[in-house]
């Protein structure tokens, strides 16, 4: 089946969605709204990885914990980290290479729930290494010299890509890394902009539908228990207000286990906040959404951080995840 056009502009408008609208980033200090909520506003990319958080929503799960919900969509963590630290957003979804990144250079971020984790199959992972169609490139090693597509530089995209051609026993150094938000790998692929993209779902399946040939699956070769990308929060709301940051562990929790058990409206909801296409929902992967991180797994994507020079010595892992 051929991927509609419509799909490739998920983020921008229809991506802008927020299911309620009473909330102002930074404002999350126990004061309650009319309804008795304590309003709170979530940064997040409009991804399958964040269906939790949707479907916690809708379910009424952080109603339970006292919580009045605004999801804002917008860039990755490199972009929220710094609106965390500003207050202007409460919470956000971001990968845990950004958090490490931020406080290695002082800021105050904690994480407080897990965002997805690897399936830690590459044949069913949503997120994949991959090559455009009729490309002479057949593994991971094969890529000295290239072009790949990313969706933040210095981050956990060049990360778990270097690793993957070391894994295949090729030579990372070489490759030139661009940055391209996720909507715009399929197409960058197809015309050949780039030799490979690092993409993840609902893009990998458009990808593959498009004839993009899988190469690795970056995320399973770095850990088989790698959480990707966590919530996250700053130090100023921790500190000031730590029951709604314990509220939102709770509903943050109890979401990730709703989603884990209930995939088909995991799948449904996922049209509500993007654009896809519905055709394509059946053949989209997903990640895993157990409460729990792996703190090894977080240790090792740390390690590489510090050999591809992201970092310049082992960070403090012990207060990370609080």
């Amino acid at each position: 089946m051929t991927a509609n056009k419509t799909t490739l502009g998920v983020l921008a408008a229809g991506a802008a969605l927020t299911l309620t609208v009473t909330a102002c980033g930074g404002e999350a200090d126990g004061a309650a709204d009319e309804g008795g909520l304590t309003p709170i506003t979530v940064g997040v990319l409009p991804i399958t990885a964040v269906v939790p958080l949707y479907l916690g929503v809708e379910q009424g799960l952080f109603e339970e914990q006292g919580l009045d919900v605004t999801i804002e969509t917008g860039g990755g963590g490199a972009t929220t980290v710094p609106r965390v630290v500003s207050g202007e957003l409460d919470f956000a979804f971001g990968n845990l290479a950004s958090v490490i990144i931020a406080r290695e250079q002082g800021l105050p971020l904690t994480v407080v729930a897990n965002g997805m984790t690897t399936t830690g199959d590459a044949a069913t992972d949503y997120s994949a290494l991959v090559v455009p169609p009729d490309s002479d490139v057949t593994s991971a090693a094969d890529l000295d010299g290239a072009t790949v597509a990313i969706d933040n530089l210095n981050n956990i995209g060049d990360t778990s890509v270097r690793n993957s051609v070391r894994v295949a026993g090729g030579d990372p150094t070489d490759l030139e890394f661009i940055e391209l938000a996720f909507p715009d790998m399929p197409s960058a692929l197809s015309n050949g902009q780039v030799d490979a993209a690092w993409v993840v779902e609902p893009f990998l399946t458009i990808a593959l539908e498009q004839g993009a040939t899988e190469i690795a699956g970056n995320f399973v070769d770095l850990h088989e228990d790698l959480s990707i990308a966590a919530y996250f929060t700053g130090e100023e709301l921790l500190q000031g207000d730590p029951e709604t940051a314990d509220a939102f562990t709770e509903a943050m929790d109890a979401s990730l286990a709703y989603a884990e058990d209930n995939p088909d409206e995991a799948a449904q909801i996922l049209t509500t906040y993007t654009e896809i296409d519905e055709a394509i929902i059946d053949d989209l992967r997903w990640p895993r959404f157990p409460t729990e991180i792996d703190t090894d797994a977080v240790a090792t994507l740390a390690d590489l951080m510090v050999t591809d020079g992201i970092l310049d010595a082992d960070p403090d892992l012990d207060t990370l995840i609080r």
